[in-house]
Parts: structure tokens; sequence; C-alpha cells
């Protein structure tokens, strides 16, 4: 439990070099190191299986929020979903606006690629969550001055701008992302249309 929540802040702070040393037994010392000097993209390298090989991530400044958004995300071949949230380096188990906004930037810049593409007509449904969501591994990471937490457990993030931040960041990069590598785009859209609506 100690050791996983000392890599989630290795990761979401890339400039900190945590040592964990298990001295209880001198016969079997033991210490692992967690240091992720490129942030949630290595954590997300690290997953198996992948459909891609290049981890999509960026970090972005957003003044309205009053804070930075850091993402990090890759397809990988199963119908799982994993992700994760933070804000301010606290797992945000409730989800909040980050992940919302997330989910909004996904559906947009992945539906209207499709479209540009001709995989989605004119006349075809968007792309369902369960869809967009089929073996996607990712990451929402974001740092808030102020911070106003809701929720029974103030564990999720409601400030009104993060939703649209967030999603605004996630789109523009993540359309940049598939323009630039139609064979990776193309990996993902085949996944993606070939999960079963829900």
């Amino acid at each position: 439990m100690l050791a996983a929540r000392l890599r989630e802040l290795a990761f979401l702070n890339r400039e900190l070099d945590i040592t964990l040393t298990d001295d209880r037994d001198p016969a079997s010392h033991r210490a692992v190191r967690f240091r992720f000097p490129g942030g949630p993209r290595d954590h997300i390298a690290e997953q198996s299986a992948p459909l891609h090989l290049e981890v999509f991530g960026f970090e972005r400044e957003c003044p309205e929020m009053e804070g930075t958004v850091e993402v990090a995300l890759r397809w990988c071949d199963s119908r799982e979903e994993r992700v994760a949230s933070y804000a301010n380096s606290r797992p945000t188990l409730g989800g909040g606006t980050h992940e919302l906004g997330f989910r909004d930037g996904l559906a947009v810049a992945i539906n209207a690629y499709a479209r540009e593409q001709g995989l989605l007509t004119p006349s075809d449904l968007d792309f369902t969550p369960t869809q967009l969501g089929a073996g996607l591994t990712a990451i929402v990471s974001v740092k808030l001055d102020r911070p106003e937490f809701e929720g029974a457990l103030r564990d999720r993030p409601g400030d009104g701008p993060v939703r649209t931040c967030v999603a605004e960041a996630v789109r523009d990069h993540l359309t940049n992302w598939l323009r630039a590598d139609p064979a990776q785009a193309t990996a993902v859209l085949t996944q993606i249309s070939a999960t079963t609506h829900h």
C-alpha cells in the first residue's frame, strides 16, 4: 500500500526521487526506487500489450482554472478501461470535473477524427463511452492553486472552469496526435469501432 502510494507521488511529480527501504530484516535488506522523469507517460509506458508504440501525453497550463493539467494515455489490446485521476497529487476515486473534462475532450477528438477519415458517416451515431474506453489506460492529473473539493469524502474537484479547460486541452492535443500518426490512429480506431455498443 505504501509502495503503491509512493509510486503514484513519483509519477505525478517528475522532480521527485523516492527510495523506500525495508530494514526490518538485516539479512534481506531491500530498497525500491521510484523515479519517473517523464512523469505519467513513463508509468503508462510500462503497461503491456499496447496497440500503439507511442504513449500520448501532454502538460498544459490553464490560467482559467488557475492550474495545470497533465494527461498520459495509451490504448492496449484488451477491453478493460483503466482511467486514474488525481487532483493536487491526491487520487480522486469519485471522479470529478477533471475526469469529466478528459472524457469530453476524448470523445470530441476521436469522433471528429473518425468522421474526417470516413469511419463514421454523417448518419452514424458517435462512438459511445464504452467503445472509447475499450483498452484505454490513462492518467488525468490536475494541479490547482485554489482547489475546491466536493462530495462526501471531499475527494472530487468541483471547480467550474476545470471541466472546460481539461476538455479543450485533451481535444486539441489528441487531435494533433491522431493527425500526426495515421498508423497509430488507425490501430486505435479499429479497436474502438470493433467494440460492441452498450
